[in-house]
């Protein structure tokens, strides 16, 4: 079975890359970190799964550095895990005009970060012109289907850009998640991993005790949820980052807070832990039995640790955000008894402030009442997702076609 597997792999790789041996993807970082997230992931997986050579250009490495600790801020170019990452900067654009860096054979602007004049320049002169993407953000509202590869040609040069949207159904380009990801979360949950990771967050968890990490931005009601969760019935070990929401966290523990920070009070043991790089957040979330997630990258994670959770959504003007999270909501939840789906709904829409949403007490209440149903359901959800295939290989497919 292994070497039918690696067979497999192995043809796959050369029917995508039989034309396309480079990629560039292109990232202004946004939201923190939520951008370089997601497109460090891509580039990751491109490299390490298929073969290509990577080209990762980064407007802000600082950022960058806090989920990836080799990163070393300002340098204009270095080598991190086989991928070339490229400062998109002065310094960065300089090395290209020298004729340093060469143009790839496919390009990904990320998030319509609109590419420097310099390089869309080398795109032009390259024959022939190397396939171009616009990775949009991810949405499960209905119009994404209709809209997934269409081109777009740039009005002077005819150039033409595909619009690539990740997405939950069949008609979308998928979720990102690298082909050993069910090995590990398995090995994770069978072997000694739990008990290892609790050893390095210097730890000890009660059985009897609600496991819940917290990401989110500073304007959730974190301070308010973590009052409900002291007074509530259920122990909770709340674990949450630091610099997340750091101005709740310190009122609530009522000191400065730093990485180790701790604080035990009614029924809550509230930890402070220090940022963990992407390569660790994957732990993080199977450890738990609950997480609360933001953004892009940790909110697709938190789906593919097939535990349940809660999505803090990136606010957009006129509540748009909130349309996007009730069309996820009603992919997420369609299989759920109408019950359950229902405090899904309430305690999704209270913890992004939504206008005429619940008190955020009885929602928790009703929320956590469903835990186990929550639990089965999110592994059901997770096996649903993998039959749509991985966004990285069907990228590149799609990019082979497009080559041909």
């Amino acid at each position: 079975m292994r070497s039918q597997l690696v067979t497999t792999h192995s043809a796959q790789l050369n029917f995508y890359t039989m034309s396309l041996q480079s990629i560039a993807i292109f990232c202004r970082v946004v939201d923190n970190f939520g951008d370089i997230g997601v497109c460090w992931r891509m580039a990751r997986q491109m490299q390490a799964e298929y073969g290509l050579a990577v080209q990762l250009w980064v407007d802000d490495l600082s950022s960058f550095q806090k989920i990836c600790a080799p990163v070393v801020p300002h340098l204009a170019r270095q080598s991190i895990v086989g991928v070339d990452v490229i400062c998109w900067s002065d310094a960065g654009l300089a090395l290209l005009e020298a004729g340093a860096i060469a143009a790839s054979d496919a390009v990904i602007e990320g998030f319509g970060c609109n590419l420097p004049d310099r390089y869309f320049a080398l795109m032009q002169a390259q024959a022939p012109a190397p396939v171009w993407l616009n990775l949009e953000y991810l949405s499960a509202e209905s119009w994404v289907e209709s809209c997934h590869g269409l081109p777009s040609h740039h009005p002077q040069t005819g150039m033409r850009k595909y619009f690539y949207f990740p997405g939950f159904t069949a008609q979308t380009g998928g979720l990102l998640a690298e082909g050993d990801l069910p090995a590990r979360r398995g090995a994770f949950q069978a072997e000694h991993g739990q008990a290892q990771f609790w050893q390095r967050m210097q730890i000890e968890p009660d059985p009897a005790e609600l496991k819940i990490g917290i990401f989110c931005y500073p304007h959730a009601p974190l301070r308010e949820l973590l009052d409900i969760l002291q007074n509530g019935a259920q122990p909770v070990l709340a674990l949450i980052a630091h610099g997340v929401a750091t101005e709740q966290v310190s009122q609530f523990l009522q000191k400065p807070v730093v990485p180790g920070a701790s604080l035990s009070r009614g029924n809550l043991r509230l930890h402070v832990l220090p940022f963990v790089e992407q390569s660790a957040y994957d732990e993080l979330l199977w450890a738990m039995d609950l997480n609360f997630v933001r953004g892009e990258d940790s909110f697709v994670r938190a789906q593919w640790a097939a535990k349940p959770m809660l999505w803090h959504i990136y606010p957009q003007e006129e509540g748009a955000h909130l349309e996007k999270l009730q069309a996820f909501l009603a992919l997420y939840t369609a299989q759920l008894e109408p019950s359950a789906s229902a405090a899904v709904h309430a305690l999704a829409f209270g913890w992004n402030a939504a206008p005429d949403s619940q008190d955020l007490a009885s929602s928790w209440q009703s929320y956590s009442s469903h835990l186990l149903a929550l639990r089965k359901h999110s592994e059901q959800w997770m096996e649903s997702l993998t039959k749509h295939g991985n966004l990285v290989a069907q990228m590149l497919q799609f990019i082979r076609q497009k080559q041909s």
